[in-house]
């Protein structure tokens, strides 16, 4: 079984996913979308929490082997970037949405060494527009970004161009087609739904509209 296979099953079965076609939900953006994901659930899951611990790091440190720190994206994966940066040993900050409105009005949380060469970690990538905002602020502070690393991907022609765009490797646990393939293998979801998810992944925007 694949890795993509084998955590897609994991997170299905802590309820980290969910699906619900016919009942969708309302996202932060606004879109309509029959899907959530929040790995922010898998802390609480230790044999889960160590799987995604060390399936990153093994990532990072295969692919990454010259990397000298690890940064968080807030805030979800603030815990994720800490437990894979422990690790592998490395230093590690986090870079928030925004700045802070008071004391030093910090953007990134912690100190790297000057001239870090950084794996970003994040835990799931939708658009990208968060996550590449994170690497903007990296590289502006100085430091080299080798790639970033997350639990889960939507998979959205958007974000693979935006990614493409910002130069930006992009290696992920798990991703969409694997999770549906798992939901359809279990009987979460049905065969008929798996079309109408398509559609929503197609047009993700625009979809229940």
């Amino acid at each position: 079984m694949s890795l993509a296979t084998t955590f897609a099953e994991k997170l299905l079965n802590v309820k980290c996913i969910k699906l619900q076609p016919e009942q969708p939900f309302t996202w932060a953006s606004g879109w309509l979308s029959p899907f959530y994901c929040d790995n922010r659930k898998t802390l609480a899951y230790p044999e889960v929490r160590t799987f995604v611990k060390e399936e990153l790091a093994r990532l990072i440190a295969e692919k990454y082997p010259e990397a000298t720190a690890i940064a968080g994206v807030a805030t979800g994966a603030i815990a994720q970037g800490a437990l894979v940066a422990d690790a592998l040993n490395l230093p590690m900050c986090y870079v928030r949405s925004k700045a802070k409105d008071h004391g030093m009005g910090n953007l990134i949380e912690g100190t790297l060494p000057e001239g870090a060469k950084v794996v970003v970690v994040e835990d799931l990538i939708s658009t990208g527009g968060s996550s590449l905002k994170a690497v903007e602020a990296l590289r502006a502070a100085g430091f080299e970004i080798l790639g970033m690393v997350a639990s889960y991907t939507y998979g959205f022609p958007v974000a693979a161009e935006a990614f493409k765009a910002a130069n930006v490797e992009l290696t992920t646990l798990t991703n969409y087609e694997a999770v549906v393939e798992a939901a359809l293998k279990s009987g979460y979801i049905e065969s008929k739904h798996v079309e109408l998810l398509a559609q929503w992944r197609a047009n993700p925007s625009e979809w229940g509209k």
